[in-house]
């Protein structure tokens, strides 16, 4: 019976450590920022501009601001990067969304690409109003004529971003209802809920929302499941583009039409 007791004793302990652990390393596993330094825009795309934001508590964030190409539309797209990598790796759909004549301004966050600071909800969304504000008050980006685009974790930050701030429409691709909702499914023998730090509540944030709203998703995402950004377009009152058999991180759901063709859907004519 004592050698029961103890094994018991030590399982629980076991168990404890591994949540305590998991508790205090947890923004370690939702924010995957890419090592090294980030070349310049110029490099990796004709007539970018490399831009320095600075955010209401005094971070300088470096971020690109790309010209659209051709026609100009005058319309200017906001990109929120997901929860990995850096900037670098949306230059393909930079480079498709300035060639349909958008003006485009992709962010790194905090403690993303060589970025100064530690990333939290609360840090990314101060990090977007930062980048929305280098837009209006140093561009003369008129807010009517702004288009927020978020990808995956970045959906989550344009929504509290267009709830404070509304843009002319707002691309979300392949959302997910919470945090938790996604955490649960990569853990399910722990309590996620209870132990999540950051919630990104967007169902929440995007209910009742006026903003024109596409949601973009991949049918085969084995990360966001399709349900759950189907429950986002519903909260928004939003439309639905689904991809056939693209899964989270494919090329087709980071630069593709579909996704492109949603920024068209909804920028002002």
């Amino acid at each position: 019976m004592r050698a029961v007791v103890t094994v018991v004793g030590v399982l629980l302990v076991a168990a404890l450590v591994l949540v305590a652990g998991l508790w205090w390393f947890q923004r370690a596993l939702v924010y995957l920022p890419s090592s090294g330094p980030v070349p310049s825009a110029g490099t990796v795309l004709a007539q970018g501009e490399d831009v320095a934001l600075t955010t209401a508590d005094g971070l300088r964030l470096g971020a690109w601001f790309l010209p659209a190409r051709g026609e100009r539309r005058d319309v200017t797209v906001l990109v929120a990067n997901g929860n990995a990598g850096d900037r670098s790796l949306r230059a393909p759909l930079a480079a498709a969304l300035t060639a349909r004549g958008f003006d485009v301004l992709l962010f790194d966050y905090r403690g993303f690409g060589g970025n100064p600071g530690r990333p939290s909800e609360e840090g990314l969304l101060a990090d977007a109003r930062a980048a929305r504000e280098h837009l209006v008050r140093e561009r003369g980006v008129v807010p009517d004529r702004l288009v927020y685009l978020g990808e995956s974790l970045g959906s989550a930050v344009v929504a509290r971003l267009a709830a404070e701030a509304p843009p002319a429409g707002m691309v979300l691709r392949s959302p997910f209802v919470d945090l938790a909702a996604v955490g649960e499914l990569a853990y399910p023998f722990l309590p996620v809920r209870a132990l999540l730090v950051d919630r990104f509540p967007v169902v929440a944030t995007v209910t009742g929302t006026r903003v024109p709203t596409v949601v973009v998703l991949g049918e085969a995402d084995r990360i966001i499941p399709p349900a759950q950004s189907r429950a986002v377009a519903a909260a928004a009152g939003g439309r639905v583009v689904a991809v056939p058999g693209a899964d989270h991180n494919d090329a087709v759901l980071g630069h593709g039409p579909a996704v492109v063709e949603a920024v068209v859907a909804v920028a002002p004519g």
